[in-house]
């Protein structure tokens, strides 16, 4: 069945900073915490961002490559030690001379930039002054953003304020800071105790506050565009009907979705998840907080889309007794169960409990290993990931006809990159790169989006 997006829709592709750029410390850039967690730690088995895929040097010719398929615009994100090496004082010329010609660059291909300011780098000397944690953190970020406005607005009309919260400060960031302290460190990465996500809200709630001071500042500075947050958010269904799964789900939703849904578009936080963080920690936000979130909203919100989530009771869980699931797909994704219908339930959701906001999807892709990403007689037949596209593309326009005002789509990603502390193994680019030459091979999923691109639907 032919499916045809609203007039103006956008279809974009995404990548971030640290994973594509490269040249860690070329033109006077600073470390970043991944410069360390990757060198130092080692926590991706030797794999680095310091090459990466080595776009700083690349960045013509991979813009040649988002035209050739018709990308729209392109999500990038800034590194924020290229701009200001220590986080703060004075900025460097020749970070906003690379960020320039990027954006000259895409602009000249008639492709809208779109900026994230923060995907996950904090500067090393910030993160050395307590980081997150600490409440001067806001005005670092404000002064950072507002740097950036000033540098970039007059040329770029999309900005996202940060990407994706949950799973930097509530996952992978307590994770790996603990490995940098030496501290113990709890055995599933991506499903931390309950414990340790009650003692990350106050980073969250900085990130929130920097968020909303951030949008102040946009509109402050008269730019004329639109400026929003990418958040990580996975429908939770629970095992059974049963009041206990349905609670576990409820949780799971509040951990996952709406501690950061709920400020983000409705100025409060969920009064569930409130009173059980403070029960098992200091967490507290004040009126005066809540009322600065709640003053400035984003013109939108981006929705990360991987996977659902599926959840049941269990007493002795650390995690508020809430057990997640395993992945019952014969050939699973590195991300999760492949389930589009989540995605369609995921935005109607937003839409009915958010009173119909603006929505971009800024990410959505994934990643199934070798067998699907493997070069035979110069092409890629990633049939894993052009299925998970094209049914994926499917349910954003169900929501569509449903009334949702969705506006863009971004994939992630349009390169293949470091995956964070899971190094290079997986893929997730709809373009393939050869680590080794840096050469790009469009794969089949690139070649469908081009035409859905084109068609404006599938």
């Amino acid at each position: 069945m032919a499916t045809t997006f609203p007039n103006g829709f956008v279809w974009g592709a995404a990548t971030s900073a640290y994973q594509v750029e490269g040249a860690h410390d070329a033109d006077g850039k600073g470390r970043s915490v991944w410069d360390v967690y990757t060198n130092d730690l080692n926590l991706a088995g030797g794999a680095t961002g310091n090459v990466a895929i080595d776009q700083y040097h690349r960045y013509e010719s991979d813009v040649q490559h988002l035209k050739s398929l018709g990308i729209q615009s392109y999500r990038f994100s800034l590194a924020w030690t290229r701009l200001f090496p220590d986080g703060t004082g004075p900025l460097n010329p020749l970070g906003v001379r690379y960020y320039d010609r990027l954006i000259d660059e895409l602009l000249k291909a008639n492709i809208r930039p779109a900026i994230t300011l923060f995907h996950w780098d904090l500067p090393l000397a910030l993160a050395d002054r307590g980081g997150w944690r600490n409440r001067e953190s806001v005005e670092w970020f404000t002064s950072y953003a507002e740097a950036a406005f000033k540098a970039f607005g007059d040329r770029v009309d999309t900005w996202i304020t940060f990407n994706e919260p949950y799973i930097d400060r509530m996952v992978i960031g307590p994770f790996i800071d603990r490995a940098a302290r030496g501290e113990p460190l709890y055995p599933d990465i991506l499903h931390p105790p309950g414990q340790v996500l009650a003692q990350q809200a106050t980073e969250t709630h900085h990130w929130l506050l920097a968020h909303a001071a951030a949008v102040e500042a946009y509109r402050q500075h008269g730019c004329k565009g639109n400026i929003g947050i990418s958040l990580s958010l996975t429908p939770t269904y629970p095992e059974t009907s049963s009041p206990e799964d349905q609670k576990a789900a409820l949780i799971e939703d509040g951990i996952h979705n709406r501690w950061f849904l709920d400020p983000v578009l409705a100025g409060k936080y969920p009064d569930d998840m409130y009173a059980l963080y403070q029960s098992v920690s200091d967490f507290a936000a004040t009126e005066a907080d809540m009322e600065k979130i709640s003053a400035h909203r984003a013109d939108f919100v981006g929705v990360n889309y991987y996977s659902c989530a599926r959840v049941r009771a269990t007493p002795d869980s650390d995690r508020f007794g809430v057990e997640l699931l395993g992945n019952p797909d014969e050939k699973p994704a590195f991300n999760g169960e492949v389930y589009p219908e989540g995605l369609t339930d995921l935005l109607i959701r937003i839409d009915r409990d958010y009173n119909h906001p603006t929505i971009y999807i800024t990410e959505n892709g994934a990643g199934f290993g070798d067998e699907d990403d493997t070069i035979v007689d110069g092409r890629i037949k990633d049939t894993l990931r052009q299925s998970y596209l094209e049914r994926h593309i499917m349910a954003a326009h169900n929501a569509v006809e449903a009334g949702v005002d969705l506006q863009r789509y971004y994939v992630w990603s349009c390169f293949d990159n470091l995956e964070w502390v899971f190094g290079y193994k997986n893929r997730f680019g709809i373009i393939h790169v050869d680590f080794e030459t840096q050469t790009r091979t469009p794969k089949d999923s690139a070649l469908m989006f081009k035409d859905c691109i084109r068609n404006n639907g599938l």
